[in-house]
């Protein structure tokens, strides 16, 4: 059974992309907000979320503080096109396995995503 990724993010380009560059060989779910992203993993099994920071509404760290009330065992890379310190610091700190600088080139996102299946 393929793993399941979540990919939240407001850009649907970005969405549309990663869902091409993971979908060969991912079952990739997509969600254009927090909000639905939380929707969607009460209902759904998820093996990992890709979760973007600058989101309206809800950004990441705050959608992630909410994911661990019931998700909380689910691993969590965050995608960045800031690069700020501190969003990492902030990401890392609150719990992600990893992050990744936007725009990234598909090579790395598939190694990344590959390399944390590959811890569990």
């Amino acid at each position: 059974m393929q793993k399941r990724i979540l990919v939240v993010d407001d850009d649907q380009m970005n969405l549309m992309r990663t869902q091409i560059i993971l979908g060969e060989d991912y079952d990739v779910v997509l969600a254009d907000s927090g909000i639905r992203a939380l929707h969607i993993l009460r209902d759904q099994k998820i093996d990992l979320v890709l979760l973007d920071i600058d989101m309206p509404l809800m950004n990441g760290m705050e959608t992630f503080e909410h994911m661990k009330e019931f998700a909380a065992d689910i691993p969590v890379i965050f995608l960045t096109a800031s690069g700020e310190v501190e969003d990492v610091v902030g990401a890392l700190l609150l719990g992600a396995v990893d992050y990744l600088k936007k725009p990234y080139r598909p090579q790395e996102l598939i190694k990344r995503v590959a390399q944390e299946f590959d811890k569990r």
